[in-house]
């Protein structure tokens, strides 16, 4: 560990201040994540029906695609992260909204199941080196700590609204055209945006060719000595266990709600509170890092969406119960986006940020692929109470692997 911390000394909390430059970078990314995001992985839900009407295909059968495309994520992340490392976003970004695009385009032609799977395996490998986890190491990369937590809140807070944007509009465009025109519409809209920003806006902080041998050894030095080390994998741990909790949530909550007793219609509103919630808990979470350590406030964050999946099945059945455990526990739906480049580069530095962010990627998001299909067969197994508390145990282990990693 002091090898680590010897290592990353002169980069943790460095002398970058954002300049114009470095907040015309989050302005861009800012706005290809959000349509990124609207396109590559809220648009599915919406078209899902229909696909499975013209494809003659399960709604499981069709909707395992997309669960292809996240396990395609996950297995390019650490790749991804040791490219960005070594060479910076811009490229990386520019090709990812390349295939994206096309990869969309070719959505919109497919005629059967393993057309669609090869499309959505591309959609996976285009997300990986378009999304947040390449996008937060371009903003890791120009920003001191002091404004590093300011930067990725205005990135998420923009990006949070994705799905309000993207859902809708998805809806109008497959309803007026159908869901193949609506597809080629949407993935123009992305090409003609992600394509020219990510090319011409993002950029890499220039380096001295002088110091560029050493920040490759020092880089490789750092991820081998983290790796090693107790704290990196409590990190992993954590984000592992958060993202299998809020995806099961994200996946579940409307058919629980239906199932304590609640009207479809109100189900849905309710759920709809997640996507507004995760935006007021990444500001709550900013606004209280200038007094507690990043940590401990997740931490607490939580603690209290445990709380709430384990509330959800004694009070659920009112609506005022209902609400206020939705309230609890989308406190805490966005908050590990933005805690996450804090804790790794306040301990580890900037140099191997993405090499380390992207083996956690690893983890976090096959948990995010897989823990909802575990959740649908444990709830026609022994229920939903089961499912709540699997919930709030992923909720109570990341809070307790980032409190033993805040005492390290």
């Amino acid at each position: 560990m002091n090898a680590v911390r010897a290592a990353v000394s002169a980069t943790v909390g460095g002398g970058r201040p954002g300049s114009r430059r470095a907040w015309r970078i989050v302005a861009a990314l800012a706005v290809t994540q959000t349509i990124g995001y609207g396109v590559l992985y809220y648009a599915f839900s919406v078209f899902l029906a229909p696909m499975q009407r013209d494809l003659h295909a399960s709604g499981t059968q069709v909707a395992g695609a997309f669960t292809l495309a996240v396990l395609a994520t996950a297995l390019c992340a650490p790749l991804v992260g040791r490219w960005l490392d070594a060479h910076g976003g811009r490229g990386l970004m520019s090709a990812g909204a390349v295939l994206g695009t096309l990869a969309v385009l070719a959505w919109s032609r497919v005629e059967n199941l393993a057309q669609l799977y090869a499309v959505f395996a591309a959609v996976g490998v285009a997300s990986a080196m378009v999304l947040y986890e390449p996008a937060f190491a371009v903003v890791v990369d120009w920003f001191d700590a002091a404004k590093r937590p300011d930067a990725l809140l205005v990135l998420t807070i923009v990006a949070g609204f994705a799905s309000s944007i993207f859902l809708p509009l998805s809806g109008v465009l497959a309803e007026y055209f159908g869901w193949r025109q609506a597809l080629a519409v949407l993935a123009v809209l992305y090409g003609i945006t992600a394509i020219p920003l990510h090319g011409l806006v993002v950029r890499r902080r220039l380096v001295p060719a002088s110091q560029k041998a050493a920040t490759v050894r020092e880089r490789t030095r750092i991820a081998r000595a983290a790796i090693r080390g107790r704290p990196f994998w409590l990190l992993a741990t954590a984000f592992t266990g958060h993202s299998a909790a809020v995806a099961t949530i994200a996946l579940l909550l409307i058919t629980y709600l239906v199932h304590l007793g609640h009207r479809p219609v109100f189900a849905a509103a309710v759920a709809g509170l997640l996507g507004v919630l995760s935006v007021t808990g990444r500001l709550v979470t900013t606004r209280m890092q200038r007094r507690s350590p990043v940590a401990v406030i997740a931490a607490a964050i939580f603690t209290l969406q445990a709380l709430a999946a384990l509330l959800l099945p004694l009070i659920g059945h009112s609506v005022a119960g209902a609400v206020g455990c939705v309230l609890l526990f989308g406190l805490g739906f966005g908050v590990a986006t933005i805690t996450q480049p804090q804790l790794l580069t306040a301990r580890y530095g900037t140099t191997a940020y993405a090499t380390m962010a992207g083996r956690i990627a690893f983890f976090s998001i096959t948990a995010k692929a897989t823990a909802p299909l575990g959740a649908v067969a444990l709830a026609q197994a022994a229920g939903y109470g089961w499912v709540m508390a699997a919930v709030a145990a992923g909720c109570g282990i990341a809070a307790s692997a980032l409190l033993i990693y805040h005492r390290l």
